[in-house]
């Protein structure tokens, strides 16, 4: 059976086709789209017989038409999903998309009333669109958002109203979304690392989106949808934890290639973790890992883990576009529509509308510019180039609210924990050891349980360590062939085993500068956040700095800093872990090094009389050689 839609066009009735198990049939969409009830999926009721259905429906469902030609291009390809971007402002300053400053607003006279929204979303409606998305900025900022969701759910045909958030209003708004008639979630978060959060979005609120998580759950939506841009040197090191997410919660993490948005994030090749690099790095821990068939005009590559409650996709923008099945249409807060993400191309329904435009007119408009759309974006790979890979930088206007830290003890960037039901930090213990000052002790670690952890050195800890078995040395060059030329070593027959390394280094500050860095006084910022997040940076982007060195998928980075009073000197601690046929320890010796010289570079204005030294290997476990452990 189909559903029917009715729309008027000079004067002519036509109408419009959706595919649809059952006339009249509440849950239309698919279950990764509608949430279900609690225990099962809801099911559909039974259909509706020739005599409950009106003589309008019934000569609509016997006599049907093509889609759209408004709605449809030049390609053949049909648009039945429509974004609109509710508002240009947002709550977060995320560093992919725009300036910490924000960005020029539109003034509001020039955005779309809620009349104007509505006025063209029934219009796509009418025309074919089943699918509206809500954007922004961030859409949950707009405050009749809710009375919006509510009249959209009153259109006739429109299947899915859907919401793309930063997740920080969304546990206080959803019950209300959810009854108004929301029906599909995508929550941003690219880290499960409560300082990275920080870092990344300039602002805090880790914790609120976590509780928005939940609160989908706990409301119905499966999946829910989790969206991660992957940036390599930031957070492609959790790939990991996030797929782990899925075990045991009905989410769809997605994982998005790193693309440029209008604001202007200095995009650039380097900084783009593909498709396939992320796959692989998958496999090498879920071999199993299983691709899933999807609908036609879908954008993500889904996959599962056999036994996972939920599942990953992949949405390959950059690598492998899917201009080819795009269905999708956009509309920006000041009313613009755009047919393509990438293009340039806007046309103001806005000024047509306010000038009066009649609906054919606007429909005429519409489909001139969909008419125009390109076949695909492939102007965007001209962007392409070979510029040195960019690690975000850190403000000095405390962009990771270090101010608020000013008196704490310990602070940790520990990945959190989801369980079901709640989120659940990973709360480390207070250091309270000192280091010969009665100044409150600050000790910052990314590993909030290394106390606990038997894998891991204290940096203060002057007890010598011994070999735990023969260290087989070689009197041969690895990196250089029999005519001494470079050359990578071949790993490709070595055994996969659990390798641990510990590197150290210690910077030799001075009383006026370790001063600063005790109580926090530099205007950079705080030094041992800065140099702790570019130690774990460093340690993910080895293979990049270190020419012979293989690109290692590490699980687990930990970068700890203490302060030496007796010194006037921080110690650094860094230790790295991966399952694989190489070892770490040049990703653990690189992270202590650029940590090292991180806090020279947020030291330097107060003294430039400061020492780098001490950089060494503390231990390495699991290669073919034996462990090695300094003494």
């Amino acid at each position: 059976m189909s559903e029917m839609r009715e729309r008027v066009v000079d004067g002519i009735v036509l109408c419009s086709q959706v595919a649809c198990p059952q006339v009249g049939c509440p849950q239309v969409d698919s279950p990764s789209s509608s949430p279900p009830a609690r225990e099962q999926l809801p099911t559909c009721p039974p259909a509706l017989s020739l005599q409950d259905v009106s003589p309008r429906m019934q000569f609509l469902r016997e006599n049907p038409v093509p889609f759209s030609a408004f709605l449809t291009d030049s390609f053949g390809r049909q648009h039945s999903y429509l974004r609109i971007s509710l508002t240009e402002k947002c709550n977060l300053r995320c560093q992919y998309c725009m300036p910490e400053e924000g960005v020029p607003l539109t003034p509001k006279a020039d955005l779309l009333t809620t009349e104007e929204i509505l006025t063209l979303a029934r219009l796509f409606v009418k025309e074919g669109v089943d699918k509206i998305r809500l954007t922004g900025g961030e859409p949950l900022i707009r405050p009749d958002v809710v009375d919006i969701v509510a009249q959209l759910h009153q259109l006739e045909g429109l299947r899915t109203i859907g919401i793309t958030t930063n997740g920080i209003n969304l546990a206080r708004l959803l019950p209300k979304l959810q009854k108004a008639g929301l029906n599909a979630i995508n929550i941003s978060l690219d880290t499960l690392v409560p300082a990275k959060f920080e870092f990344i979005v300039r602002r805090k609120g880790f914790h609120k989106v976590m509780e928005g998580i939940h609160k989908a759950i706990e409301l119905g939506y499966s999946p829910v949808k989790v969206n991660c841009v992957v940036m390599r040197g930031l957070n492609e090191d959790e790939l990991l934890d996030f797929v782990a997410l899925t075990e045991g919660l009905p989410l769809d993490v997605r994982f998005i290639e790193y693309m440029p948005f209008d604001a202007g994030n200095k995009w650039n090749f380097k900084k783009m973790v593909s498709y396939k690099e992320m796959l692989d790095t998958l496999r090498q821990r879920w071999p199993e890992l299983a691709m899933l068939s999807g609908e036609e005009s879908s954008t993500a590559k889904s996959f599962k883990i056999p036994g996972f409650r939920g599942h990953i996709s992949f949405i390959t923008s950059m690598s492998e576009h899917f201009c080819g099945t795009c269905s999708r249409l956009r509309i920006t807060a000041d009313g613009n529509l755009k047919v393509c993400l990438f293009g340039n191309s806007e046309v103001s329904l806005r000024d047509h509308l306010r000038a009066g435009a009649s609906e054919a007119e606007l429909l005429s408009i519409i489909g001139a510019a969909v008419g125009r759309k390109k076949r695909q974006h492939a102007e965007l790979f001209l962007m392409f180039h070979d510029s040195p890979p960019a690690i975000p930088s850190i403000s000095s206007k405390d962009s990771l609210g270090v101010q608020s830290l000013r008196h704490r003890v310990s602070f940790s960037n520990q990945v959190a924990t989801l369980c079901p039901g709640r989120w659940v930090p990973q709360t480390p213990p207070l250091a309270q050891r000192g280091l010969g000052s009665d100044s409150p002790h600050r000790h910052y670690s990314s590993h909030s349980d290394s106390d606990t952890d038997p894998k891991c050195l204290s940096p203060v800890s002057r007890a010598p360590a011994s070999h735990s078995g023969p260290l087989r040395t070689s009197d041969q060059l690895t990196h250089v062939d029999t005519e001494g030329r470079a050359a990578m070593v071949d790993v490709g027959g070595k055994p996969s085993t659990e390798r641990v390394a510990v590197a150290s280094a210690v910077v030799l500050l001075g009383h006026m500068a370790f001063k600063h860095i005790q109580e926090n006084q530099l205007k950079k910022g705080d030094a041992l956040v800065v140099a702790q997040l570019a130690g774990i940076q460093a340690a993910k982007v080895t293979s990049q700095l270190i020419p012979l060195c293989h690109h290692v998928a590490l699980s687990h980075v930990q970068v700890r800093l203490e302060l030496d009073s007796t010194r006037h000197a921080v110690v650094i601690q860094a230790s790295c872990r991966a399952q694989g046929p190489t070892g770490v320890e040049m990703e653990a010796l690189t992270s202590a090094a650029v940590a090292a010289l991180t806090l020279y570079d947020m030291c330097k204005a107060v003294s430039r009389d400061i020492v780098l030294g001490e950089i060494k290997l503390i231990s390495k476990t699991g290669g073919q050689r034996g462990d090695f452990h300094r003494t």
